[in-house]
């Protein structure tokens, strides 16, 4: 089980500037010296080289897009299977009802329960339906991660109407929710905290300098 508190993303996709397993391996040895709990990252390799810097449990992902389908978080068995090689302790995939590229998220949920039955596993969702459904669908956690990332949530945030879709979350689902999305701020995390998630993942505020000095820049726009 994850512990609470603070987990930190490290993840950078090959057209960024830090992308590279030991790059991330040293974000998250630096995360875990600051307090992080646990850590959130992408591909089996990725994985790999951050536990052998730390000791903390991981949620793992992999991210690879498919033709004719807009699923690209641990969207099918063949990511899993990744996964379940990199002994992360979690496995979080796309929660979402969109068209998936092959087998359905039900088929998905049993495929770990049966090949990893001691790794926990996260829905990563962006509506309070794609909530409910993970929750009956024997999740661990859900996680807000795609809320305003999937095309019919764009313009939609963890923090708007002061948090409003997250108490919605909360209060409709068994599972343990994670707060996760523009969590820009100690002060949002406090607030997130506070409102009784389980644990909270926050990544670009942290770990990608890219975005933060483009806020830096952009404050001047606004």
């Amino acid at each position: 089980m994850l512990p609470q508190g603070l987990i930190v993303s490290c993840q950078a996709l090959p057209d960024e500037p830090l992308h590279s397993s030991f790059i991330m391996s040293k974000m998250a040895l630096a995360a875990c010296e600051g307090g992080a709990v646990g850590i959130r990252a992408n591909s089996k390799e990725d994985i790999i080289e951050i536990k052998k810097e730390v000791d903390l449990p991981v949620i793992g992902i992999v991210k690879r897009d498919y033709e004719q389908s807009d699923v690209f978080i641990t969207a099918t068995s063949q990511e899993i299977d990744e996964l379940i090689e990199s002994d992360c302790e979690v496995i979080a995939l796309d929660g979402t009802m969109q068209e998936r590229p092959k087998e359905t998220l039900s088929e998905l949920v049993t495929y770990i329960r049966q090949n990893a039955p001691n790794v926990e596993i996260m829905a990563d969702i962006s509506t309070l339906e794609e909530a409910k459904n993970a929750d009956g669908l024997g999740f661990d956690y859900i996680g807000t991660t795609l809320r305003g990332y999937t095309s019919y949530t764009k313009g939609h945030i963890l923090y708007e109407n002061d948090y409003q879709f997250l108490k919605d979350v909360l209060a409709n689902v068994d599972a343990k929710v994670i707060a996760e999305g523009n969590v820009l701020t100690p002060e949002m995390y406090k607030d997130v905290t506070n409102l009784g998630v389980y644990c909270t993942v926050v990544g670009g505020a942290i770990t990608r300098p890219k975005e933060i000095t483009k806020r830096f820049i952009n404050v001047f726009d606004q």
